[in-house]
């Protein structure tokens, strides 16, 4: 059973829980303008123009085709389907994938089929790249993947769930760091919030739009993290079941 109260708080699992999604938090915001995170970065833009396309095809629409650059931006070329749909799904999905990622790491089972579902996704972009940046992420992250799944069967280095967790929380503040870096810091006038505002007959702007979205990541964050930490699942991502298959 769900524990919906504050009271009797907290349990050794659920305090390790809320230490190590707060850790990969903070190492993400220490190593933010560091090579390291530029990796987990450009994943982090493919879910996000991945979700441009999903939401195209999902309002028959015509994907032509993918790029993921260097600078860290990204494009999907998109034909047909639904524009206002598709236009809010790249920062949306940002935190729908965060949120499944990192549900997905409270079980290994889990973590494996999102994972495989991971790898399948980059397989099937691959072909659809228009650019070397995109294919070469496509490769390397697949066989980073597989050296991690190999890893966590054959020897004690078992660490898929945490690769898992950290793309998920990655996600996640990627999200907001984009809309603030994209409508506050900086007005990029081609953003999505702002292209989003021409369309959209609310009275808003880009600005307004990106305030809005990041008010849903922070509230969705929030919402999933007490879903597991007040729910039986937190106790098989923290403690022993970490250390075994």
């Amino acid at each position: 059973m769900a524990n919906w109260e504050l009271r009797d708080c907290c349990n050794h699992d659920q305090l390790l829980f809320l230490i190590t999604l707060a850790f990969c938090v903070i190492v993400i915001l220490a190593l933010w303008r560091t090579i390291v995170l530029l990796p987990f970065k450009l994943v982090t833009i493919f879910l996000h123009e991945a979700s441009h396309a999903v939401a195209c095809k999902l309002t028959c629409g015509h994907v032509e085709g993918m790029q993921i650059f260097a600078d860290e931006g990204g494009m999907t070329q998109t034909r047909g389907g639904v524009y206002w749909f598709i236009l809010p799904a790249g920062y949306l999905g940002s935190s729908f994938w965060g949120m499944v990622l990192i549900l997905a790491s409270t079980n290994l089972i889990a973590a494996r089929v999102a994972a495989g579902c991971l790898a399948a996704a980059l397989i099937i972009v691959l072909f659809v790249a228009k650019n070397w940046t995109l294919r070469g992420l496509c490769i390397g992250f697949i066989v980073v993947l597989a050296v991690v799944w190999i890893l966590q069967e054959t020897t004690k280095v078992r660490i898929l769930r945490y690769i898992i967790m950290f793309i998920g929380v990655m996600n996640s503040v990627f999200s907001i760091y984009d809309i603030y870096g994209d409508l506050i810091s900086r007005q990029v006038h081609t953003s999505d919030a702002e292209k989003f505002a021409e369309v959209c007959p609310c009275p808003c702007n880009g600005v307004g739009w990106g305030v809005i979205w990041s008010g849903s990541y922070i509230s969705h964050f929030s919402r999933y993290s007490y879903i597991l930490w007040s729910c039986d699942l937190v106790s098989s991502i923290t403690g022993h079941n970490l250390m075994h298959r």
